[in-house]
């Protein structure tokens, strides 16, 4: 690859998703030494864990602890818990949509206020790329809040049926109420979106809500509880934040009886303990989990243009995303110009220190998940795979838990790399014959969560997408996130829907009404 057109990749990968060039306010704070709120929010108090316990915060480029955070036990749970209850039995929170739609209004001025930190903290314990922390850290996730504000009041809770012959003399109402206490348990690649994603219709609809963040990202949650505590009006309980390094901790809130649903992001293998413990319980739940996304570019499509920024797009958040498309699919007569292509497209990726303006990619977010990635290419090279770029850890980086940007040819179809979420920079090049196998292909996982589909003919690809069994299709570069556009997967990709009405109406309740007349 050229230095041109090296640069031209970085070009469209540095835009990608709503990315920017930070301005000096946040160059100057990511620079600064890391802090953290490192408190609870428990009935409207923000304190430290009854027990006095914390656990620490690792920076993943340093590998160094920037600080420590409340470590929540089994005690601090039950508050809140308590707390939650107490909220939406006995308090005018369900009912109240004005002044739902207030808080929430409270609550999206007061992120903005503190949005530069939201991306400097991306950077700290994420290991977020700067340049994309205006994306989903940041200016995508705080604008769900003034959407489902308005939704809180807008939307129609009562909808009276039209008479029918057979109920004559009744009237039929269909009332939506809140489920009730929500169990909010989210991970870490993106913190404060799949946060979002929870607290905002949850809380809008009329919910308490209790949330559990992932241990590796506490900050972005305790942040969030600063700004609940200190600048919005929502009441005590309603909102409870509870980090813990202890996942029989968290489990609690997938068992006990007095949580009504649990909103669950993260893994498919936690997903399904959850669902476990929810029939235990018989409990509502809503999971959004992992996926194993394909990019058709179809015969007719401009390969030569295309295959660069497709291969660098699993690079973006260090390929920390489950709907990045991590198995490009080509035609089988251009694959071996596909294949030269990408290879020198990941030869052109930077990546390394995420405070660096011109990175793309930085460290995986531990040494556990590091550790992972690194376990799935091995077991693609010894079931076959042939690595084309990369494979192994940066000889170059002494610190960070950081993986080369991956290319793997001769991917066979049942190989594990082409069938299991790596959820790290890692890329499966594979050949399709014809129209109907890459869509065979495509669907041949067992997740569907989304994927994308380029050709030259829009109908065409809409066609091809409509055949490819995930929740979420993009054609031609559409890009499928929006407060108001539905997200969710097929198969094991999750149960259920965030965003959109449809993600409103995950935390409503359906009660039929007849009243004689």
């Amino acid at each position: 690859m050229t230095a041109t057109a090296s640069s031209e990749l970085q070009t469209a990968l540095g835009a990608m998703w709503g990315s920017r060039d930070p301005d000096a306010p946040l160059l100057e704070l990511v620079n600064r030494a890391p802090s953290g709120s490192p408190l609870l929010l428990v009935d409207g108090e923000r304190r430290e864990a009854r027990s006095g316990a914390r656990f620490d915060n690792v920076d993943p480029t340093t590998e160094q602890v920037m600080g420590s955070t409340a470590d929540a036990g089994p005690e601090d749970v039950e508050e809140a818990i308590v707390a939650a209850r107490r909220a939406f039995d006995e308090t005018s929170w369900a009912t109240d949509h004005a002044f739902r739609r207030r808080c929430l209004e409270q609550l999206h001025a007061g992120l903005l206020r503190v949005a530069n930190e939201l991306r400097a903290t991306a950077v700290w314990e994420v290991g977020a790329a700067l340049r994309t922390t205006h994306a989903f850290h940041s200016d995508f996730a705080l604008d769900l809040l003034p959407w489902f504000a308005e939704l809180a009041e807008s939307y129609d809770y009562d909808v009276t049926l039209p008479d029918q012959p057979w109920a004559a003399g009744t009237r039929r109402l269909l009332a939506r109420e809140p489920v009730g206490v929500v169990a909010a348990i989210t991970p870490w690649n993106f913190p404060l979106y799949t946060a979002m994603t929870k607290i905002a219709p949850a809380l809008a609809a009329g919910n308490a809500v209790i949330l559990k963040p992932a241990p590796q990202t506490p900050w972005h949650a305790t942040l969030l509880a600063r700004v609940v505590a200190e600048e919005t009006d929502i009441p005590p309980g309603v909102l409870n934040i509870v980090p813990t390094s202890d996942n029989a901790v968290a489990e609690i809130l997938t068992t006990d009886r007095r949580v009504d649903m649990v909103h669950f992001t993260g893994s498919t293998a936690v997903g399904r303990r959850i669902i476990a413990n929810s029939a235990e319980r018989i409990g509502r739940v809503a999971l959004e989990l992992g996926g194993k996304c394909a990019n058709i570019l179809l015969d007719d499509a401009p390969i030569a243009d295309l295959v660069p920024v497709a291969a660098g797009m699993v690079c973006w958040s260090a390929g920390q995303g489950c709907v990045l498309p991590t198995r490009l699919l080509v035609p089988e007569d251009r694959y071996d110009e596909a294949a030269e292509l990408a290879t020198a497209a990941y030869h052109g990726i930077a990546y390394g220190d995420p405070r660096d303006p011109l990175v793309i990619q930085g460290p995986q977010v531990s040494a556990i998940q590091r550790d992972r990635v690194l376990s799935f290419i091995e077991k693609g090279r010894a079931e076959g795979a042939t690595v084309l770029a990369g494979g192994g850890t940066p000889a170059h980086l002494d610190t960070g838990f950081f993986v080369e940007p991956t290319l793997f040819g001769d991917v066979g179809r049942d190989f594990t790399i082409a069938q299991q979420e790596i959820f790290g920079p890692v890329l499966c090049l594979m050949p399709y014959r014809d129209e109907a196998d890459a869509v065979a292909l495509a669907n041949g996982t067992a997740y569907g969560l989304a994927g994308s589909v380029f050709s030259a003919d829009q109908e065409r690809a809409v066609s091809v997408a409509r055949r490819v069994r995930s929740g979420m299709m993009s054609v031609n570069g559409g890009f499928f996130y929006a407060r108001d556009l539905p997200v969710g997967g097929y198969k094991q990709s999750g149960l259920g829907h965030e965003c959109g009405v449809q993600g409103f109406e995950e935390f409503l309740e359906t009660k039929a009404i007849a009243i004689g007349v």
